[in-house]
């Protein structure tokens, strides 16, 4: 019991200091991969590892610094380098450092070409930066990034394509309401847990919602 209490301790107090340091990097950012995301994120893996024996540290490090390197936000980082600065001075070991770069490359939607991780704390981690990308969240989070690229919040004439690869997903810049039908509304389908599961079908149908009104306004037919 006591051995507990002194991990759980310790374990908080690194988690304090990634939460501090992933304020500071994302401090200016304004894509919806803040660090309100990314603590958002910490705290449902948090509530999916329950019950599950999962390893509490590797999933909460791999969810607080998932983004940190996240190319789409920092296209000049090279090899991890801020994940693996941050791991240096907390002292995590090798091997726990390995896991959690495994998960933080396993977890991104890149497409068909998206994985599944190979470890429970790989999949509660995809899982829940999934869920955030779905609800109320999930809507304002998709229409914060397409302002923020400039990208048009409907295009009606578009093609939409459900299946396209890493590299033609990274370079899409469609409209913000394609990519619900792009990404967002097939994440419900690709969560690896029972319970995201069930949180993501609950989300999924708000954004169904909010897509039938959307069109219902867009063509003045309210």
């Amino acid at each position: 019991m006591i051995l507990d209490m002194v991990k759980n301790t310790t374990e908080q107090a690194l988690i304090s200091i990634v939460i501090a340091k992933v304020e500071d990097i994302f401090k200016n950012e304004a894509t919806g991969h803040d660090a309100s995301h990314t603590i958002r994120v910490y705290k449902t893996a948090k509530k999916l590892c329950e019950g599950t024996g999962a390893n509490t540290l590797i999933v909460s490090l791999a969810s607080l610094l998932h983004d940190v390197d996240d190319v789409k936000i920092f296209p000049t980082h090279i090899n991890d380098e801020a994940a693996r600065e941050i791991m240096f001075e907390l002292k995590i070991n090798e091997d726990e450092k390995e896991q959690i770069l495994h998960i933080i490359h396993q977890v991104s939607f890149v497409g068909k070409d998206s994985v599944t991780p190979d470890t429970l704390e790989g999949k509660i981690v995809q899982d829940a930066d999934r869920l955030d990308a779905l609800g109320a969240i999930g809507i304002a989070r998709a229409f914060a990034y397409g302002g923020n690229k400039g990208r048009k919040l409907y295009d009606p004439n578009e093609t939409i394509n459900p299946e396209q690869g890493k590299e033609e997903y990274r370079k899409n810049n469609k409209s913000t309401i394609a990519h619900f039908y792009e990404k967002l509304l097939l994440l419900e389908d690709m969560m690896n847990t029972e319970k995201a599961r069930e949180i993501a079908h609950r989300r999924t149908l708000f954004m169904k919602q909010f897509l039938d009104e959307f069109y219902l306004e867009w063509d003045g037919r309210d």
